[in-house]
């Protein structure tokens, strides 16, 4: 008989129920408060989302397609020492997977020496050609980069996957740090949570840095695909806070291989560009002809190192979900090191021995498509009908290069505000990590939450919702 699995992690409480040291304060002012009370503010932290406009867009949902991204009213809360060790693995992970792109792109030497499979990489629909032998700054190629963790039953935290693409969620934790502030703003100024309002500066200092050496005020702009694009509220929040021009493909136009952006006064010269957009869409004349969104001849400009385009082309091919199993390799190839966030066991469907196993598990593991996002193209084993597990493995076994598979994962729970009570719900982390001539990780993150009871699922476009992430200061001056 199998051992039962081990309870999830609870955040807030330790198994006897007594509360964490870290979330004391929280709980004691929760306790001061009156039955409605809490509501009351809930509903104030929504009609500020409200009034903000602070959205996300469900394509093809049955009603009205732009909606409030669901937000809880009590923060999830990491101590300085957690934070710590976050810090440096996601450090870590960032220079190891920039390393693995310039080489990937340039010599190859890893897939000659046999690390990460030759075919893997080279046969990754995110794989660009184009990109080879091509100079990046400072090796930055993902300059953005969103890595989802998850706390595993031990308290240790853990590497579910990396979002190195055009990754998304950003605007939320800035917002969700305004609407806490405005819900328990003694609480806040007394627990000693470390600031995420510099975002915005850091995240310009980062683009400009890609430019510097050879313009010395680069001129940075935001690529967005245009109001009908999920994330829109994103782009437009990021421009405006960096005090850049929001543009679209329409908006550029390529001289001599320069770039510059129509304006009311003339043409202006662009010198980085922070698209939204993905690969397929940058530039019709080298990716998808039909595209409408990009702009016709940036990639030449780009190649003639006249602008930079922030994340790199090609990106994808180290978040690709297959790859990512190879990343405690890949940190060990280049860094000589151990890899201090470890990744999820992960089953590579393109292996005949690991896809026989999986196809007889799949009532107990989530198998992914390696180049999905957002929460499509997966099935979570033990939550789905025979049904469909019968139909996703003729999918695997059509086309097994394009599935991964992992355990279900047991997700940690945070309590949230539920119908007015507080339960406990699944949630992940998303840090953020900058990367141009330095990597800098935001001392907070987007906390994701499966908003639904038992759900895993914690993406906004799957039902999920978001609540703010406070991370201590230390309590001892740092050596």
């Amino acid at each position: 008989m199998a051992a039962p699995a081990p309870a999830p992690y609870d955040e807030m409480l330790v198994a006897a129920g007594e509360v964490r040291a870290h979330y004391k304060t929280l709980n004691d002012r929760i306790a001061t408060l009156a039955g409605g009370e809490l509501a009351e503010r809930q509903k104030t932290l929504e009609r500020f989302f409200l009034l903000q406009g602070i959205t996300f867009t469900v394509y093809g949902g049955e009603s009205s397609t732009e909606r409030i991204i669901p937000t809880d009213l009590l923060p999830r809360i990491i101590p300085s020492e957690e934070w710590d060790v976050i810090e440096a693995g996601l450090t870590q992970r960032l220079r190891a997977l920039n390393m693995f792109l310039a080489d990937i792109y340039g010599e190859q030497q890893i897939l000659m020496d046999g690390v990460v499979p030759r075919e893997l990489v080279l046969s990754a629909p995110s794989y660009r050609r184009e990109m080879q032998n091509l100079y990046v700054p400072h090796q930055a190629y993902a300059n953005v980069c969103g890595s989802d963790l998850i706390r595993q039953p031990n308290g240790a935290f853990a590497v579910l996957e990396d979002n190195l693409r055009v990754p998304s969620g950003v605007s939320y934790m800035l917002a969700n740090r305004e609407a806490s502030k405005r819900a328990f703003p003694g609480t806040f100024r007394t627990a000693g949570v470390r600031a995420v309002d510099r975002y915005p500066d850091l995240l310009l200092a980062t683009l400009k840095s890609m430019a510097a050496d050879w313009r010395p005020n680069p001129q940075v702009v935001v690529l967005t695909p245009g109001v009908y694009n999920s994330a829109y509220y994103e782009h437009a929040y990021l421009a405006r806070l960096m005090g850049c021009p929001l543009v679209e493909g329409r908006d550029l136009v390529v001289h001599d291989n320069m770039v510059y952006m129509r304006t009311t006064t003339g043409l202006r010269r662009i010198d980085v560009i922070y698209r939204r957009v993905d690969d397929d869409f940058i530039d019709p004349l080298t990716f998808r002809r039909n595209s409408g969104l990009g702009v016709a001849g940036l990639f030449n400009a780009y190649r003639a190192g006249n602008v930079v385009i922030c994340n790199a082309p090609g990106t994808g091919v180290a978040d690709d979900k297959a790859v990512y199993a190879y990343v405690p390799e890949i940190i060990r190839y280049y860094l000589g090191e151990d890899a201090i966030l470890p990744n999820i066991e992960t089953y590579l469907c393109r292996e005949p021995a690991q896809l026989s196993h999986v196809l007889a598990n799949l009532d107990k593991l989530v198998v992914k498509a390696v180049g999905a996002s957002g929460g499509y193209g997966m099935l979570v084993g033990p939550h789905a009908s025979a049904a469909e597990r019968a139909e996703f493995a003729e999918a695997v076994k059509a086309d097994p290069d394009n599935y991964i598979a992992q355990p279900t994962i047991q997700l940690s729970t945070a309590p949230c505000l539920i119908d007015g009570q507080i339960e406990a719900r699944h949630v992940d982390l998303r840090p953020f990590i900058l990367s141009g001539d330095k990597i800098t990780v935001t001392p907070g993150a987007l906390t994701r939450v499966a908003l639904k009871k038992g759900s895993l699922v914690v993406n906004s476009s799957q039902g999920g919702g978001s609540k703010d992430t406070w991370v201590l200061e230390a309590k001892e001056p740092r050596p």
